[in-house]
C-alpha cells in the first residue's frame, strides 16, 4: 500500500474533496485524522471512514482550535507524516458584492486558516513530511466574479514555493493542488434553489475542455500522489486536476 506506516492530518475532511481523500488514505494504509465544524455530520464520516479514523471538530481559523488538534493527533497517531490542508470557501462575488464578512470568511478559511493548521501542527511534522495546499484553477484564469477566491487561493500557491524552501532543512515538501470545477457539496452551500444548482453545473460543465465537472476522487487521487514517496522529487509545485479549463 502507498502510504503504509504514514499519518495524515486532513483538514475539511469531513465532506466532498477532504472526505474522499481520507477514505482513499486509508485504503492505501494510512492512519487519518479529519477535522470539520459540522458535528452533526460526524456520525455519518464515522460510518464512512471507519473506527481508526479521528474525526476531531474544529474550526481552522481558530488558533487555539488547530492546537487542540494538533495535540489530540499527536496523542492518538503520533508525528504526521502528511498534511493536507484541504479547509476552505468559495462563494461568487462581483467586486461590488463584496463586504466585510465575505472578505473575511473567504481570505480567513482559505489564507489565514491554512497559516494557523501549519502553525499548529509544524512540531508534529516528522522529517520528509509531505505538506499540501488546496489551491483552485480560478487563480490562473480571469473570470468575472470570482476575483476574491482566486486572490486567496493565489496566496496559497505563493505559501507552497515559500514554506518549501523554508522547511527545506527538514526535507518538508510542500505542494499544492489546483481543482476545476468539481461537483461537490461546496456548490449546494451557496444557498441557490436546487433547480439552480442543477443549471449552474450544467452551464458549468459545458465550459470544461473534457466536456464535464470533475469528482472530489480526481482529487484525491492527486493528494495521494503528492502524499506519497512517489512524488519525493517534487517541491513547491502545483498539481493542476481540471479538465484542461486553464490549460486549452
Amino acid at each position: 500500500m502507498r502510504l503504509a506506516n504514514k499519518t495524515a492530518l486532513i483538514t475539511g475532511g469531513t465532506s466532498g474533496i477532504g472526505l474522499a481523500t481520507a477514505k482513499l488514505f486509508i485504503s492505501e494504509g494510512a492512519r487519518v485524522a479529519v477535522t470539520g465544524r459540522d458535528e452533526a455530520a460526524f456520525k455519518a464520516v464515522r460510518a464512512e471512514l471507519g473506527d481508526t479514523a479521528l474525526i476531531l471538530k474544529g474550526d481552522v481559523r481558530s488558533i487555539d482550535d488547530m492546537r487542540a488538534i494538533a495535540a489530540e493527533t499527536k496523542s492518538k497517531l503520533g508525528g504526521l507524516d502528511i498534511l493536507f490542508a484541504n479547509a476552505g470557501w468559495a462563494f461568487p462575488s462581483a467586486i461590488n458584492d463584496i463586504d466585510d464578512k465575505l472578505y473575511d470568511d473567504i481570505m480567513d478559511i482559505n489564507v489565514k486558516g491554512t497559516v494557523l493548521t501549519l502553525q499548529a501542527v509544524l512540531p508534529q511534522l516528522r522529517e520528509g513530511a509531505s505538506v499540501i495546499l488546496n489551491t483552485s484553477f480560478v487563480a490562473q484564469t480571469g473570470k468575472h466574479g470570482i476575483s476574491l477566491t482566486a486572490a486567496a487561493k493565489a496566496a496559497l500557491r505563493s505559501l507552497a514555493r515559500s514554506w518549501s524552501f523554508e522547511f527545506l532543512d527538514r526535507k518538508i515538501r510542500v505542494n499544492a493542488i489546483a481543482p476545476g470545477g468539481m461537483d461537490t457539496p461546496l456548490i449546494s452551500r451557496w444557498g441557490m434553489p436546487d433547480e439552480d444548482v442543477r443549471n449552474f453545473k450544467s452551464e458549468f460543465a459545458k465550459s470544461i475542455p473534457v466536456g464535464h465537472m470533475g469528482k472530489a476522487e480526481d482529487i484525491a487521487y492527486a493528494a495521494l500522489y503528492l502524499a506519497s514517496d512517489e512524488s519525493s522529487y517534487v517541491v513547491g509545485t502545483e498539481l493542476v486536476v481540471d479538465g484542461g479549463a486553464s490549460q486549452l
